[in-house]
C-alpha cells in the first residue's frame, strides 16, 4: 500500500495516483461508472442474499435497488455484491450447517474489497445472524 493517508478505506484502492489506483478505477469505469464517483465519496457495499432458490428473500432485489438510490442520494457510491442465500424451505438437511459459512463469506467479501460501509440484505432466521456475524468481524459501519 501507499504511504499516503486517507480518511476512507476505499481510497487506498481508488485514491492512489499510481498505476494500481488507475487500474482499480478503470475496472469499474469499464462497467459504466463516471470518473467522479472516485472523488473520495464513501463506497457502500450492499450484500444481497436474493436467490430464486429462496422464497424468503424474493423481494431483496427490489430492496437493493431502493438502497442503491438512497446511497446515491446521500452522496455515496453503492456497489452490490451477492452473498450466500440460506433457504430453510428448500435446503437440506438444515441451513444451520451453513450459517457460519455465510458469516465467513461476508467477512472476507467486506474485508477484501474497497468498502467504507455495508448494508446487509437478508431474511429468514439463519441469514441475518450470519450476515451480522461476518460484518461484526470486519468492524465497518
Amino acid at each position: 500500500m501507499s504511504e499516503e493517508k486517507f480518511d476512507r478505506r476505499s481510497q487506498y484502492w481508488f485514491g492512489l495516483k499510481d498505476k494500481g489506483g488507475y487500474i482499480h478505477r478503470e475496472r469499474l469505469r469499464n462497467q459504466g461508472y463516471a470518473p467522479d464517483v472516485f472523488d473520495g465519496r464513501p463506497v457502500i457495499g450492499i450484500a444481497n442474499t436474493w436467490s430464486e432458490l429462496n422464497p424468503c428473500n424474493g423481494s431483496l432485489n427490489d430492496v437493493a435497488e431502493a438502497v442503491k438510490r438512497g446511497v446515491w442520494e446521500a452522496g455515496g457510491f453503492p456497489l452490490e455484491f451477492p452473498a450466500m442465500s440460506l433457504s430453510e424451505s428448500l435446503q437440506r438437511p438444515t441451513t444451520m450447517l451453513y450459517r457460519n459459512m455465510l458469516a465467513m463469506e461476508v467477512e472476507e467479501l467486506i474485508r477484501s474489497h474497497p468498502l467504507d460501509g455495508v448494508v446487509l440484505l437478508g431474511n429468514c432466521d439463519k441469514t441475518p445472524p450470519g450476515l451480522l456475524m461476518g460484518a461484526a468481524s470486519v468492524d465497518l459501519p
